[in-house]
């Protein structure tokens, strides 16, 4: 009878994604998988690799009022004592925890109740939920390496595995970069995570709009945009006499992105890991205000290799997008250099990386 995971992760693409790597990568050993997440994920979940589908009530910390705070532990302490039913039912032989407050609650009944647990942190900086169960699992996958460096404690449990690629990027990693001709289009993805990003719609289509207009007809456009914003974002680029195709979502996004010889976008774990191992030159635009700084940190580390340029959004203006890919379109060499850097910086194995630190943790001989 093969060995079950429990894998938990948050509601959003940036979570599940990895899980869904990693419950490829086990299920090629022969494990069976179960999902545990909360209502928000189900659109993301519903082709996730896994036995049984388990929705645990949990919930994000809004705000420092005792009404938000007894919100958010009421629901955590329902989920929790949900997951302590599950774990007693389905008998796991590990959990894997991938962030996010629905992460809370399985984590803690597996602590609770002896099963081996780890947490797997994507980020350049450890989130608030992994951060509240760190002490409690056995082990600290991490996407980044020494982002524990500072903490002995920490640190001794922490292991570098990188970030878990979905089945669909790895199939397209093999794919050259082929940078632009100096006459040639330029196929441009732009995109703001799995939730979309209002701010790429302000900004992009109207920077593009005050390119020279020798240099607008070479663009080739791949924009995700919210629905509400569809309209104006098509009609920016229709007047601007720039070919684009504007949609909400792309179901083959890895496929876009093998695509594009420039992306502009948020720095996600997720999306910096998928630039990193496709190899593509890209201007990210990290998510402001977060509490963690989680994509600042992972866009710094996407720069460090020369591979990206991040732009702070207080910084992200129409005149900068025009400035940059003016700058951009004439240095093919340097889009094709930082398209390198990326690629260094690729872990492509980081699924299996991350499989044989569960193996192990499950006592398992396909460690």
């Amino acid at each position: 009878m093969s060995k079950l995971v429990l894998l938990a992760a948050g509601g959003t693409g940036g979570h599940l994604f990895p899980a869904e790597a990693l419950a490829a990568a086990l299920a090629a050993r022969g494990f069976t998988i179960d999902l545990a997440t909360d209502s928000r994920a189900a659109r993301y979940a519903g082709h996730f690799p896994a036995r049984e589908l388990h929705v645990l009530s949990a919930d994000t910390v809004r705000g420092r009022s005792p009404v938000a705070l007894a919100k958010t532990a009421l629901a955590l302490g329902g989920g929790f004592l949900s997951a302590l039913m599950l774990l007693r039912r389905i008998k796991p032989a590990v959990v894997v925890g991938f962030g996010g407050y629905p992460t809370v609650p399985p984590l803690m009944a597996a602590s609770l109740t002896g099963v081996p647990s780890l947490v797997h942190e994507a980020n350049g900086v450890m989130g608030r939920a992994n951060r509240l169960l760190a002490s409690r699992v056995k082990a600290i996958a991490t996407g980044f390496p020494g982002i524990l460096d500072s903490d002995p404690a920490l640190k001794a449990k922490a292991v570098w595995t990188g970030n878990p690629l979905r089945p669909a990027v790895l199939e397209v990693t093999r794919i050259p970069y082929a940078p632009p001709t100096a006459e040639g289009p330029l196929n441009l993805l732009v995109f703001g995570g799995s939730q979309g990003a209002r701010v790429m719609s302000d900004i992009v289509p109207e920077g593009l709009a005050q390119l020279d207009p020798a240099l607008r007809p070479r663009l080739r456009i791949v924009q995700q945009a919210r629905a509400e914003d569809l309209d104006r974002v098509q009609g920016t680029y229709a007047q601007a006499g720039i070919t684009a195709e504007v949609a909400p979502f792309f179901n083959d996004l890895p496929a876009r992105m093998a695509a594009a010889q420039l992306v502009i976008s948020r720095s996600g774990a997720s999306t910096v890991a998928e630039l990193s191992a496709l190899g593509r030159p890209s201007l990210l635009v990290p998510l402001p205000g977060a509490i963690d700084q989680d994509q600042a940190a992972n866009a710094k580390a996407l720069a460090a290799t020369g591979g990206a340029l991040p732009i702070p959004q207080a910084e992200f203006t129409p005149e900068r997008v025009a400035r940059e890919i003016t700058r951009l379109a004439a240095a093919p060499q340097t889009l094709t250099q930082m398209a390198d850097a990326a690629r260094s910086a690729g872990v492509l194995d980081a699924a299996d990386r991350l499989a044989d630190l569960v193996a192990r943790l499950a006592g398992s001989p396909s460690a």
